[in-house]
């Protein structure tokens, strides 16, 4: 079991114990905090913020959290709502002309928050380094066609959810969403949360850590996945050769 650090009240101490298990296993560094009615009883960190394992957890060591920033990105939009800045019935085009392009003169932005755009995905960037460019992302979502009627269907907006709610973030308030979320939220709150990290904070970054390589044995007993493939743990076999695996995203990227 490896050592665990931090505030832990007796009666949850098998979170402790839960943690440091794991730190002494597989997982390289992690930290766990848990509040009952508004109080830390659980604020714990232990292990590695790199794969060397030469630079210790600490309780203010930072990491990506993808698709939460969503949450985060949502809750801009919810703040300007409540103010009566953002209509949540209102056509997205209200506050972003030209996003009426192609048929979306109809897409409210209760659609957008709720993935029922019709926008789940890209039609152009294919590579990482194009995301980063916010302004020509926007403008290939403004002009791109809903793949299908918007408010009809759920499609999970994996890429796109922070581009869109952002963009509206932006054209109402004339603040880019991670200055928007930093004053108006994660300022307020105190809360070490950032959308866009400055260089400053690089060194308490723990970056992501891909899983082992994968062997190429093959599992005849494994699972089979709706794809023909054999799948067990995170390891996917086909025909006894390994698939790709996708290296994750790096801490400071687009909001997802």
């Amino acid at each position: 079991m490896s050592d665990v650090k931090g505030l832990c009240e007796p009666r949850f101490e098998a979170v402790r114990a839960a943690l440091g298990d794991l730190l002494g296993r597989d997982d390289v560094g992690a930290s766990a905090a848990v509040y009952l009615d508004g109080e830390p009883v659980v604020d714990i960190w232990g292990g590695y913020a790199d794969a060397d394992r030469s630079v210790g957890w600490e309780r203010d060591t930072l990491t990506g959290v993808n698709s939460t920033t969503k949450t985060m990105t949502a809750l801009c939009a919810l703040l300007l709502a409540d103010r009566g800045e953002l209509d949540l019935s209102a056509p997205v085009a209200a506050y972003w002309p030209e996003f009426a392009a192609a048929g979306k003169e109809k897409v409210l932005v209760r659609h957008v928050l709720s993935h029922t755009a019709g926008l789940p995905d890209l039609a152009g960037p294919t590579r990482v380094e194009e995301l980063y460019d916010w302004e020509g992302v926007t403008a290939g979502l403004a002009a791109q066609a809903p793949a299908w009627e918007p408010g009809t269907a759920a499609g999970y907006h994996a890429l796109t959810f922070g581009f869109l709610v952002g963009e509206l973030v932006r054209r109402v308030t004339g603040r880019g969403l991670g200055a928007f979320f930093a004053e108006e939220v994660a300022g307020p709150l105190g809360a070490d949360f950032h959308i866009g990290l400055a260089a400053e904070h690089d060194h308490r970054v723990a970056p992501l850590i891909p899983p082992p390589s994968l062997t190429d044995e093959y599992t005849a007993d494994a699972p089979l996945g709706p794809d023909g493939t054999r799948r067990q743990g995170t390891g996917v076999w086909r025909s006894g050769s390994r698939t790709s695996t996708p290296r994750p995203g790096a801490v400071r990227s687009f909001p997802r």
